[in-house]
């Protein structure tokens, strides 16, 4: 359900709310955080529909500031979505326009739940800093994308400059299962330490920035950080260690393959995530990331801006070529290509007539059965027949003997019992 209401107010905002919940009971009350979401008028759709997916599993209500043009008069026009237009949440949606642009803050506040955490999500550019934006200080979590601007890494230092807890990126949030991949393949024996870290990705990345810096502060090691084409994100990490190099290579931005000294490559699922699964992961947890901030302010500064090209990575034995990755993937789904085809073509025909005479009768299996096979069966059949039919001529004699015993013994029953009665007549005469 949509409700549009346009030159409105936030009174008159909250009354449509108020009237709905009285009305029928189309807004629930069970909310566990007040989502506002800073945008535009041409991202807003895309944000509403990621928010709407991570309300699924959060609860909650769903303010979207659009800022129109700052231009021409103050006016506020809102639109309410309830129901299958809202996901799991009420989604309320303000375009300000006029000198209302710059004051957010105002516009939101009369409409957030009472006594709920506030978390506050700039789509796009995010302001320099969150600690004086009006809407930041209010919200106890502030999540921006330093992906989604034109200059990705001057977002990223100014995150640094202005951090304070709370604070999150979801150019940290894509890193989770990169994250998770290489803390367990160093939780496995041998558990040595790594002396070396190789990042390979693109310029324009801040993931890769990021990945860099948090191995750098974890690992205490030397990164050096590979340039690699823009648009790629993070292609490689390669960690040295004594007994061998542990490496994670995603050459297609979908599919990664992680070499380990004395195992086999395995291939493993990395695709880009989604910003609604970004939201949803920051969305389960409303206290401050204290590795984000750890990476962020301490590691950032380790990685500096020097960074090597492919080539001199490759020549330097720091970098595999991610051709060769690329060239194993794809002889890796020919061969599971060709195993498949195989398996559909063979047939195991043992197997199947068992199952065949077991389940299906012996009429049916002949009709079912090729030419040869019919007559076999056919023959099979006459042999049967003519076998029951021996057998039962055989049984009908034996079964008669005793009808003929039991018919003789009864007529010489009958022959005594006359001969018995004429003597008694004939004393009796």
């Amino acid at each position: 359900m949509i409700i549009d209401l346009p030159s409105t107010s936030t009174s008159a905002i909250n009354k449509a709310l108020v009237d709905l919940r009285d009305s029928g009971g189309a807004v629930a009350l069970g909310r566990v955080l007040t989502l506002v979401v800073v945008t535009d008028d041409a991202h807003a759709e895309d944000a509403i529909q990621a928010a709407n997916e991570a309300s699924r599993e959060h609860p909650c209500r769903v303010l979207v500031l659009a800022r129109g043009n700052k231009r021409g008069v103050a006016r506020l026009d809102a639109q309410i979505r309830v129901g299958g237009d809202a996901g799991a949440s009420e989604v309320v949606v303000l375009r300000a326009y006029g000198p209302l642009v710059e004051h957010g803050q105002t516009t939101v506040v009369s409409l957030l739940l009472p006594d709920a955490p506030i978390v506050a999500w700039w789509v796009g550019a995010a302001p320099e800093d969150l600690r004086t934006d009006p809407i930041g200080r209010i919200a106890q979590r502030r999540i921006t994308d330093s992906a989604e601007v034109s200059n990705p890494a001057k977002a990223l230092e100014q995150r640094r400059a202005s951090y304070r807890a709370g604070d999150t990126d979801f150019a940290w949030t894509r890193l989770t299962n990169w994250r998770a991949l290489l803390a367990a393949a160093l939780d496995q024996p041998p558990y040595e330490p790594v002396t070396a870290v190789t990042v390979a990705g693109a310029p324009d990345s801040p993931s890769t920035e990021l990945l860099a810096a948090w191995l750098a502060v974890k690992l205490k090691a030397p990164v050096v950080r590979v340039r690699t084409k823009r648009g790629t994100g993070v292609q490689s990490v390669r960690l040295e260690r004594k007994s061998g190099a542990v490496e994670l290579v995603r050459p297609d931005q979908n599919v990664a393959t992680l070499t380990q000294p004395g195992q086999p490559d395995r291939r493993i699922a990395l695709a880009r995530r989604p910003v609604r699964d970004c939201l949803t992961e920051e969305l389960r947890r409303l206290d401050p990331d204290d590795v984000y901030g750890e990476t962020l302010v301490q590691g950032l500064p380790l990685i500096g801006t020097s960074t090597v090209t492919v080539r001199a990575a490759q020549a330097a034995g720091k970098l595999s070529p991610p051709d060769r990755a690329a060239r194993g993937q794809a002889d890796a789904e020919a061969q599971a290509a060709r195993t498949s085809r195989a398996m559909k073509r063979a047939r195991p025909e043992g197997t199947t007539q068992r199952s065949r005479s077991a389940a299906v009768p012996a009429a049916e299996e002949t009709e079912q059965a090729p030419a040869p096979a019919k007559k076999a069966a056919a023959k099979k059949t006459a042999a049967r027949t003519s076998a029951a039919r021996g057998t039962a001529a055989k049984a009908a004699p034996a079964k008669a003997a005793p009808a003929k015993e039991a018919a003789a013994k009864g007529t010489a029953a009958r022959g005594t019992a006359k001969s018995a009665a004429k003597s008694t007549a004939g004393s009796r005469a």
